[in-house]
């Protein structure tokens, strides 16, 4: 009868790591260390706190940089994703020297410090540059359409919100003469109309407060153009799949080494 060893696969093991051992030269994340830590000045950054020594330690711009260009590059877009990251995976561990960021210290930290990262792509171009990767001799551009938070419902040109805003108010005005006739309703039919007239008074606000404050896109003809109330800046698109709400994406790149020169949505 065959005896075979027993499966442990059930069990926890503690394995002990070095995590200066896992950041391998040649790799993506090896240039990405380098660069932060050695190549970009990051003293814009220190003006921007003020925690003195009295203050809780805020985490270093050089770590927050590294796991959020690396969590990017590995197609993590959500702050969630990244700090779960931190928690579970090696290389993000050993990036970040074994720091956990909440995902709230992540999101802020891209959204509060766009004037002081920006320069450092420039920065970046120019150690391309030092290093010969740009041939300078032909650029490339490229684009792509890419969909945003905005959902297309919040769509339309001024005068379709217009009726789009006037369709809400008719449609809460009935539910507030149905409760005041008081006819046939039970507590739970009560209860849903008036959280469905608090959603549409809602809406109807959001989309009075847009019109208010923004005037109608015109097109080349000037014909009026959609606007979005969510992301005034997007438009629908039509891609090989479906219709997006979304925004063209452009990027210029250098033939010798594909380092991308400039990108804008």
């Amino acid at each position: 009868m065959a005896n075979y060893k027993t499966d442990l696969s059930c069990q926890n093991k503690f394995i002990p790591i070095d995590f200066s051992q896992q950041i391998v030269p040649g790799t993506f994340e090896y240039a990405l260390a380098h660069i932060v830590d050695n190549r970009l000045d990051l003293s814009g950054f220190d003006s921007w706190y003020s925690n003195d020594r009295k203050d809780a330690e805020a985490y270093p711009p050089s770590v927050m940089l590294k796991i959020i260009l690396f969590g990017y590059s590995r197609g993590f877009i959500t702050s969630h994703r990244i700090a779960n990251g931190c928690e579970t995976n090696i290389t993000f561990m050993s990036l970040s020297g074994d720091v956990q960021p909440h995902w709230t210290s992540i999101a802020k930290f891209v959204s509060r410090m766009k004037d002081q990262i920006e320069p450092l792509f420039t920065q970046v171009l120019m150690i391309c540059d030092k290093e010969e990767l740009i041939g300078r001799c032909m650029f490339a551009i490229d684009g792509g359409k890419i969909k945003s938070n905005a959902s297309k419902e919040w769509s339309g040109t001024h005068n379709e919100l217009i009726r789009k805003h006037n369709t809400m108010q008719r449609a809460s005005k009935r539910i507030l003469a149905r409760h005041e006739s008081q006819v046939g309703l039970t507590e739970n039919e009560i209860i849903n109309d008036l959280k469905q007239k608090e959603e549409l008074d809602k809406s109807a606000n959001k989309i009075a407060e847009f019109l208010r404050d923004n005037d109608e896109k015109r097109g080349s003809r000037n014909t009026a153009v959609k606007s979005n109330i969510t992301a005034n800046d997007s438009a629908k698109m039509t891609t090989s799949k479906d219709t997006i709400q979304g925004y063209n994406g452009i990027a210029i790149n250098d033939d010798k080494h594909q380092v991308i020169m400039q990108a804008e949505v």
